[in-house]
């Protein structure tokens, strides 16, 4: 089987050293070349032919967003960002997704203590990762004036109707062209998006920019009401609860689930337990099963659930898993879920 061929661009030598000794631990990947910024990038791209490419966010000659729009435009291939934890590093990583990166991780260290590079099986696996994904590159983003709004089913009328959204790989903008769409008085929505600490407010806050309804990055015990999406903190679990006659969200450090926190999977069962037949749960894009075993429960306590179909994944790791498990009853593009998770919310299963 041919190795998976990686060409490294980040303009310190010290986290090109590192990512090179972390990729070549791995009998499946070959580090093919570094190069220490864009304009350099290019050629060895064009010489060496990489299946992935790890990107450095900030560089001299070029930045990674000019580059990365340019590279989507004119070749486009798996790129994992490589990214600081800061609150610029954050928006300019945000972008990057937008423009067609498939996905990000911090940048790695070394521990002083003891030698050991943190976040080394992350980056191995959202590399390998990134080798068989789908290349969706540059989306056409429309405004928010642009974007036809969707109508609320005249059928939704109980403020306990519930929309539940687990996502990963490419669900950054997965999350996006669903959300856009939803009119201001939707059904209340909770969502798990693997993505790290810090990350979570700054996209909470882009959508909301861009969306009717309003978007934030939750707190505990937050109330879910029509019309607000509540995103899961980066290194929090959250889960809902029933409060008196109102949900709540409940989001506690924990163990990680599945590998991850927050995890979909601790969303989903919480949903099985306390919302019943009065939730829609959607699983979209992304690596791994989270939220599979999560869905199939829900889908058995009387909730309607949809996954997104393989054609518009950027993985089909997470939907594909749910529906093998059997936990999805509609499989759908990911253009037709926002009309989708409206519907069945106007018709829950006690009501067919």
């Amino acid at each position: 089987m041919a190795k998976i061929k990686v060409l490294i661009v980040d303009d310190s030598a010290v986290v090109r050293q590192i990512l090179r000794e972390i990729l070549s631990r791995d009998p499946a990947i070959e580090v093919v070349g570094v190069a220490t910024d864009p304009v350099a990038a290019h050629d060895k791209i064009l010489r060496l032919q990489p299946d992935v490419l790890t990107l450095d966010v900030e560089m001299p000659r070029m930045d990674g967003l000019t580059f990365l729009e340019k590279l989507m435009r004119s070749h486009p291939m798996p790129v994992v960002m490589i990214s600081s934890l800061t609150e610029r590093g954050c928006e300019t990583t945000l972008r990057a997704l937008e423009l067609g990166a498939l996905d990000f991780v911090s940048k790695p260290k070394v521990d002083v203590a003891d030698g050991t590079v943190l976040l080394a099986g992350e980056i191995l696996e959202k590399v390998k990762a990134a080798a068989h994904a789908k290349i969706i590159g540059v989306r056409k983003k429309l405004s928010a004036s642009a974007i036809r709004p969707l109508v609320s089913n005249a059928l939704i009328k109980s403020t306990h109707q519930v929309i539940a959204i687990g996502a990963s790989t490419g669900g950054t903008e997965a999350l996006r062209e669903m959300l856009e769409p939803l009119p201001a008085d939707s059904p209340g929505i909770v969502i798990v998006q693997h993505m790290p600490e810090k990350f979570t407010r700054s996209f909470a806050d882009r959508l909301n920019s861009l969306c009717r309804i309003r978007v934030k990055e939750a707190e505990d015990g937050d109330r879910i009401l029509p019309g607000h999406a509540l995103i899961a903190p980066g290194n929090f679990h959250m889960e809902v609860l029933r409060s008196g006659a109102e949900y709540r969200v409940r989001v506690y450090s924990g163990e990680p689930v599945n590998r991850h926190r927050p995890s979909v999977d601790v969303l989903f069962h919480s949903c099985a337990r306390y919302l019943g037949s009065n939730v829609v749960g959607v699983i979209l894009t992304g690596m791994g099963a989270d939220g599979a075993r999560g869905m199939l429960e829900m889908r058995q306590a009387g909730a309607r659930t949809i996954a997104q179909d393989e054609a518009s994944c950027v993985v089909f790791g997470m939907p594909k898993e749910a529906i093998a498990m059997g936990g999805a009853e509609e499989v759908l593009p990911l253009t037709k879920i926002p009309a989708g998770v409206l519907r069945l919310a106007a018709t829950p299963l006690e009501r067919v």
